[in-house]
């Protein structure tokens, strides 16, 4: 099993904050965002990473993570040149995978679940995550039949199909690439990756798994706030101490 953290994009959502500077290198609490996905992966027991990294941003992410021997673990980089879309980092990372299992992580998605035993444990198909959200307007939406069994998936759909968000991890065998290469881009121009794992749906090959523990989007003001008050509270941090004023 290899790991990719897909970390690239131009995340405008949290300017001024990402004018200069990528928004995986954010602080969350007391470390950079990226770290948490890194120990996601690291955790599961995945050594080999690939991350995808923007190009203005490339050399702070060298800076700051070298090798992956800090983490016990052995990194690669590729530059995406543009933001084409999640499911386009299989397409990027390719060479990479080669014949193996890969677990795809989003740079800005926080985890307080171990994925050892499904990372661990997987063969073949594709294994997603999901979790019930208030804003699935946001997210790749799932929709269940009644024994829980994943029947649809939609990107931001506009109508409302469940509470149901994929989360952004994501583990495949390597025929996620072929699946990558076989999307089409949509109206926003973006390899869309429930198009990819549709793929794997409509072989009868997607396992959806609903998270109970914490999932956090860090993409928005709001998610990044309320991401690092969590964190600090998983710290020690007395939550009334954190809006004391000085």
């Amino acid at each position: 099993m290899k790991g990719i953290i897909l970390a690239g994009g131009h995340a405008t959502r949290l300017r001024p904050l990402t004018k200069i500077t990528s928004k995986q290198l954010l602080p969350v609490y007391n470390k950079p965002m990226i770290y948490y996905p890194i120990e996601t992966l690291v955790n599961a027991g995945i050594q080999e990473i690939l991350i995808i990294i923007a190009p203005e941003y490339a050399g702070h992410f060298l800076n700051l993570l070298g090798s992956g021997k800090e983490f016990g673990a052995k990194f690669t980089y590729e530059i995406q040149e543009e933001p084409r879309g999640l499911a386009d980092a299989f397409i990027v990372g390719k060479h990479f995978i080669g014949r193996d299992n890969v677990t795809m992580i989003l740079g800005d998605n926080i985890f307080d679940h171990d994925f050892s035993h499904e990372v661990q444990n997987f063969t073949s198909g594709g294994h997603v995550f999901a979790k019930k959200v208030p804003d699935p307007q946001r997210y790749g939406v799932v929709k269940f039949d009644e024994n829980m069994k994943a029947v649809e998936v939609q990107e931001k759909p506009t109508e409302f199909l469940s509470e149901y968000a994929v989360t952004g991890i994501y583990v495949f065998d390597n025929r996620a690439v072929e699946f990558a290469e076989n999307v089409r881009p949509s109206d926003r121009g973006e390899i869309e990756i429930p198009d990819l794992y549709r793929q794997y749906l409509e072989r009868g090959e997607l396992k959806v798994t609903v998270l109970d523990g914490m999932w956090e989007d860090a993409g928005t003001f709001d998610s990044l706030l309320r991401v690092n008050n969590l964190m600090a509270m998983k710290n020690g941090v007395e939550k009334e101490t954190l809006f004391d004023s000085y």
